[in-house]
């Protein structure tokens, strides 16, 4: 078997970097580098990964590849020899001048005769099967706003069960190449420890129709060179009977892994309860919510006329409408904080003109990202958050107002709050404890001083029934005297002196 590998090895040390890469893409690494990154990268193949599939396509390209070179350098057959059947050769290929200097042994290579079963078994990652070459649907990761991706160092790849245990080991043996080590040594850190530039693991449900969300397996613990990698815990739920939540999202390795040439081995443990996983690993560029706040306002403001037009669009007239809406307003007061708004935006999937805070949206989706609308609750990813040009101008020309109406014709009037009254001069003055008869103060015959009435007192220490029945004495007399009268129900509504 170790003849078989070293075999194989001299065959992808023959590659030109074409035939590099097309055996690269073939396995799903990443094809980008110098000549010797690939060629590194392909021995490690041959070495870690080696599969059936991996070794046919190896003879195939070095078959190739030496058919190519025989054609172009081979002289004609003398006519004498025409007729006479073709003898079997053996495969040989002078290796590449970069590899000039390499063993006899290696410029002559026969026929590889590989017990492909026994090696697939042996040298498997324990990643799942290679895909055959018919093409299959592949599963395809959510695009993360917090995430850029630089490299894809292992497509999402499934956790295939070794045997019946319920708890399985799924290895994976991968290096980096000296740019991607330089990529994560110059990047800034974000807080102590943790570069901007990370390797990240990403596990995802193994579905094919559409782009997953990260989705941690039960039992998961990852694995990395000889240390354990902390995974997000569980959410603590206080409503009786709702299992805890667990936020799933990209695992850093970066801080336990090899920053050289050295192979790493990241081992990750998982629960086989019947539903299928995918792994993947990336070379990414963790964004903070400053960042993609700057991004925000750079390429997604929208023109305040054209947030103009969408007002006039929600405020016409519908003809089958027996309603006409001449108005709409919209609050200059986050939902999400309470505050005035500074960065106003919305997703341009919502129905609604009212936004939110963008720098707070951030923030909160930065820590526990959930990417819904505060306003009607429905999804809110950030490609799809414009930031409202028309209402940016409103907040800065309405200062002291926290609302505002759209008109139908585009316009805007801002909403003040009324201000309490102050005690005007007919508030009534109440006496308390008076001993007059009739609860009341008789009036005067003529003004008081100054040529102004006297106020009417009401005296609260009477109970309802004497008052009552003084009233309909009153009555009694006032019919006697002028006929009916309509009932008087308040004393002093006129005529009275401010209680301030």
């Amino acid at each position: 078997m170790a003849a078989e590998l070293v075999e194989a090895k001299n065959m992808v040390m023959s590659f030109r970097v074409s035939d590099l890469q097309m055996l690269l893409g073939f396995v799903g690494r990443s094809k980008s580098g110098l000549k010797h990154e690939l060629v590194t990268r392909a021995l490690q193949l041959v070495q870690f990964d080696c599969s059936p599939e991996v070794f046919k396509k190896i003879k195939e390209l070095y078959e190739t590849r030496y058919s190519k070179k025989s054609s172009e350098v081979a002289p004609p057959p003398p006519p004498q020899q025409q007729q006479q059947p073709p003898q079997p050769r053996a495969e040989a290929l002078p290796l590449h001048s970069s590899y000039d200097r390499g063993s006899a042994v290696a410029r002559t290579l026969p026929t590889p005769n590989i017990d492909y079963p026994a090696l697939y078994g042996k040298y498997l990652n324990g990643l799942g099967r290679l895909p055959p070459k018919v093409a299959k649907p592949e599963v395809r990761l959510v695009k993360l706003p917090f995430y850029t991706t630089l490299d894809e160092l292992l497509k999402p790849t499934e956790l295939v069960p070794q045997n019946n245990e319920k708890l399985q080991e799924s290895p994976c043996i991968f290096a980096l190449t000296p740019r991607q080590v330089e990529l994560i040594r110059n990047s800034r850190e974000l807080q102590p420890g943790v570069k901007s530039v990370q390797v990240v693991l990403r596990i995802c449900y193994t579905d094919t129709s559409s782009p997953q969300e990260d989705q941690y397996p039960p039992n998961i613990a990852v694995k990395v060179n000889h240390s354990y990698c902390s995974v997000p815990g569980y959410y603590p739920s206080n409503k009786p009977g709702v299992e805890p939540k667990r936020p799933c999202r990209p695992i850093n390795l970066t801080h336990l892994m090899y920053l050289s040439a050295a192979t790493n081995r990241i081992t990750v443990t998982w629960g086989n309860y019947g539903k299928s996983y995918s792994v993947g690993l990336y070379l990414v560029r963790q964004m903070t919510s400053a960042e993609l706040l700057q991004r925000l306002k750079t390429i997604g403001i929208k023109h305040p006329e054209l947030c103009k037009a969408l007002v006039k669009e929600k405020l016409r007239l519908d003809p089958d409408s027996e309603i006409a809406t001449t108005g709409v307003r919209v609050s200059l007061i986050c939902p999400l904080v309470k505050m005035r708004l500074s960065v106003p935006c919305r997703a341009e999937t919502c129905a609604h003109l009212q936004c939110f805070d963008a720098v707070f949206y951030l923030q909160m989706n930065e820590k526990k990202p959930t990417w819904m609308c505060p306003v009607c609750d429905k999804p809110a990813p950030y490609d799809q958050l414009i930031i409202d040009g028309l209402l940016s101008k409103i907040l800065t020309e309405c200062e002291d107002a926290d609302e505002i109406e759209y008109l139908v014709d585009g316009s805007w009037c801002p909403i003040r709050a009324e201000k309490e009254r102050s005690c005007s001069p007919q508030c009534p003055i109440l006496v308390l404890g008076s001993s007059d008869v009739n609860g009341l103060l008789p009036p005067p015959a003529g003004n008081g001083e100054n040529g102004k009435a006297p106020a009417d007192v009401v005296d609260l220490t009477l109970d309802s029934s004497s008052s009552e029945e003084e009233e309909e004495e009153d009555e009694e007399e006032d019919d006697d005297d002028e006929g009916p009268q309509p009932k008087r129900r308040c004393s002093y509504e006129k005529g009275l002196v401010s209680a301030c």
